[in-house]
């Protein structure tokens, strides 16, 4: 079943939900969202305290939405855990939670999280519209996509390459790098399958070389990813260049649909001697949109 594609941010960056400290940092930054995380930047000893430092800072957004109702906001997401999914999603509920990465997910647990979602929306203690990607972390995940991507809540997969590749027992090396990719577009096939938003690529520890970060982040773009998560403020800027299309492409996409709208439709030729059809206007459209979005 096809669903209506959201057009997810461009940046997520992870903050430690164990250090309130670095909340309005992020928020005060170019990211377009936030990731609160109760997983893995957490110590098993701090997740109680963790979980009401980012229930308090949610709370506290809410009242900032309530004031500046109407303005363009940075979006609010959580991390939780997958076999404690239920504490985290009790603890931090709030009306300005966006999303929840789904860690290490599955088709029972992202059932599970869909059903658990909605009755806290019901209860009053969320808005209804909060969204679950899931992250694609182990071997089971991988060979299961069809099923996980079934679930209605379900907006997006991203990918947790870190274990997903230490599950595989892979290396990452040059070597590797082909099938990693033959991985990743296998991902971007079972979103736009499922008529999903298109997925969200994996984060990097490249902090300090921008430019090898940079070069991973367009090769992601080309392989179909739209947003990327960050684990470093300085990450940010870049990927929010990498994913909105630059005023050259806009001019063409723009330019490919005017030609197409003087002709009235059917297949037409443009000026470099290419042919432009559906998939082609598709493509222009999307370059249009996020342009317009971002």
């Amino acid at each position: 079943m096809h669903r209506s594609q959201l057009v997810l941010p461009r940046s997520f960056l992870y903050v430690p939900g164990n250090k309130p400290d670095l909340f309005a940092k992020a928020a005060a930054g170019p990211a377009d969202a936030v990731i609160l995380d109760l997983e893995d930047a957490v110590p098993l000893g701090q997740k109680d305290e963790a979980r009401k430092s980012v229930r308090t800072w949610l709370l506290a957004e809410g009242e900032r939405l309530a004031a500046r109702s109407g303005t363009t906001r940075q979006e609010q997401w959580v991390r939780v855990n997958a076999d404690d999914f239920a504490a985290d999603l009790q603890s931090v509920a709030s009306p300005a939670l966006d999303g929840i990465f789904l860690a290490k997910c599955g088709k029972a647990s992202v059932q599970e999280a869909a059903e658990l979602l909605a009755a806290l929306a019901a209860d009053g203690r969320l808005s209804p519209g909060v969204s679950i990607i899931g992250l694609i972390e182990d071997a089971a995940a991988l060979v299961d996509l069809a099923s996980i991507t079934d679930c209605e809540r379900l907006v997006s997969l991203a990918v947790g390459e870190v274990d997903l590749m230490a599950d595989l027992r892979m290396t990452r090396s040059e070597a590797s790098e082909p099938a990693l990719d033959s991985i990743r577009t296998r991902i971007v096939i079972a979103c736009a399958a499922a008529g999903l938003s298109a997925p969200v690529s994996p984060t990097s520890t490249a902090i300090r070389d921008v430019d090898a970060f940079e070069l991973s982040a367009r090769k992601l773009h080309d392989l179909g990813f739209r947003s990327r998560t960050a684990i470093h403020p300085s990450q940010v800027p870049v990927i929010n260049r990498v994913f909105t299309p630059d005023a050259a492409a806009v001019a063409a996409a723009k330019a490919v649909l005017a030609g197409f709208d003087g002709v009235g439709g059917g297949v037409i030729v443009d000026a470099g001697g290419r042919m432009i059809d559906e998939a082609v206007l598709r493509s222009a459209r999307e370059t249009v949109s996020r342009a317009s979005i971002f």
